[in-house]
């Protein structure tokens, strides 16, 4: 009878979300058609707050940043659960439908977030939506999870309008998972062994790094002799880290994938300075630090050989995700009555790819599941939604099922979540410590009077950066 009932349920939140496909297919096509880099989504968040305030919502504004959250009270003490939204696009310029100005794409299918997003949220307004439940829910539509435009990024760290790169981590930060006991999300992706939704283990964590190499300008053809060419030294630091390949452990999933965005300003002359943009991507904390190090040696030998400067600048990128099992079994179970008994995997693998989502996981039980609807490779140029109702209709009904499910009987379901086992971190603060270990800028590479040199590219007490 339990499971009758459950199922009854189950249907009532479907049919809610249904009824509000107009209102999710209008906001995939719009955020779709408006595609915006992290930090910078001010169409996509303020379409957003216009329907959320036209549902009766009340809004806490990020202010200097895109993104808000609200919190809709069923009226009974219980825990709190946080729905989230990812508002970003890439940037893919070879993309049939890139911005042609900025070149932003959603080849990510973020866009399908906002709106499920949307839709979850007028969902819970219709009458009996929250009947049953217990504790309240915390909508959130959040910036910034590509981790992209390492510079821009800094200068806004500079200016002190953010203190991290990533946007879940920023909302962390400014308090916004205060008083959160668990959070959920659903990515939309290509179908996968013929599954609607999967959940897996996780995903790694990354170091993220703006790497600067300094030497001299001279004349290309004329003096080449004066100079020291630094795209030389940035080419030999590549080549450097590549050759540490075989030695990273395969079960730390490590990655290093450079991209050149400064090589020289004039073709006649040597190259003064070139610059870096990467990651270090490892399957734990200690991973990530420990060849992140490897790296730095690496890049400050090969500068020191061509006489060049080094700088350094490490920031802090997002932990690994670590979904929680007890909380994945939840909404497994919701996946299941949305789309069918053999319509949900599980992927024992890990993923290579890193989220902000790995942050939040760090501090609450957390889960990141996919969903198909979408053809082509992910932050490809053939990327498009194929399905919109799997994309975006389908996780709006699972995680307002899953809301249900957690919230009922007095929050039962939510308390065994809460009960399972600890995070990573017992605190906020605990877990901004440890992030900010990560955090060092200096020069790497010190030439001495008496001709020696100097590789300083460890990190220690007296190189922590004043935040």
């Amino acid at each position: 009878m339990k499971g009758m009932e459950e199922s009854t349920r189950a249907q009532q939140l479907m049919d809610m979300v249904d009824r509000q496909k107009e209102l999710i297919y209008e906001a995939e096509d719009t955020i779709w058609r408006n595609p915006e880099p992290g930090f910078r989504e001010w169409k996509t968040s303020a379409y957003l707050e216009q329907h959320f305030e036209a549902l009766g919502y009340q809004l806490t504004r990020a202010g200097n940043i895109p993104g808000f959250y609200t919190d809709l009270d069923t009226g009974r003490p219980g825990p709190k659960i946080a729905i989230l939204g990812e508002m970003d696009s890439l940037i893919v310029k070879n993309h049939p439908d890139a911005d042609l100005e900025t070149g932003a794409v959603h080849a990510c299918g973020h866009h399908t977030q906002c709106a499920a997003l949307l839709g979850v949220a007028a969902a819970l307004k219709e009458p009996k939506a929250l009947e049953g439940m217990c504790g309240s829910i915390r909508l959130m539509a959040v910036p910034a999870e590509e981790l992209i435009e390492l510079a821009f990024r800094e200068e806004l760290r500079r200016q002190g309008v953010i203190r991290y790169f990533g946007g879940k981590v920023e909302f962390i930060y400014r308090g916004y998972f205060d008083g959160v006991d668990m959070a959920m999300m659903i990515h939309v992706t290509r179908l996968a062994e013929g599954k609607t939704f999967w959940v897996q283990k996780g995903a790694n964590g990354c170091i993220s790094k703006n790497i600067t190499f300094q030497g001299v300008s001279a004349h290309a053809g004329g003096s080449p002799q004066n100079g020291k060419n630094a795209l030389y030294a940035a080419t030999c630091g590549i080549q450097a880290a590549n050759a540490l390949r075989e030695t990273f452990v395969d079960d730390q999933h490590i990655r290093f994938h450079p991209i050149i965005t400064q090589a020289g300003l004039a073709v006649n002359a040597i190259p003064e300075t070139a610059r870096l943009e990467s990651y270090v991507r490892g399957a734990s904390y200690e991973s990530m630090c420990q060849y992140n190090e490897k790296i730095n040696l690496a890049l400050a030998g090969a500068a020191a050989s061509l006489g060049c400067k080094l700088e350094l600048d490490d920031q802090p990128g997002y932990f690994p995700l670590n979904n929680h099992p007890v909380l994945a079994g939840v909404v497994k179970e919701a996946m299941r009555q949305v789309a069918g008994p053999d319509s949900v995997g599980l992927k024992e693998g890990w993923s290579t790819g890193s989220t902000d989502m790995g942050d939040v996981s760090s501090i609450m039980p957390a889960v990141h599941p996919y969903v198909g609807g979408a053809i082509g490779n992910g932050h490809g140029s053939d990327f498009f939604i194929e399905n919109r109702e799997m994309a975006c209709v389908q996780p709006a009904k699972c995680l307002v099922v899953a809301a249900d499910l957690l919230l009922r009987e007095e929050g039962k379901r939510a308390r065994e979540v809460m009960a399972a086992g600890a995070p990573l971190f017992s605190s906020k603060e605990e877990y901004l410590q440890a992030l900010d270990k990560v955090t060092m800028k200096k020069q790497a590479v010190r030439y001495q009077e008496d001709g020696t040199v100097i590789l300083d590219y460890k990190k220690s007490e007296k190189d922590f950066e004043s935040r």
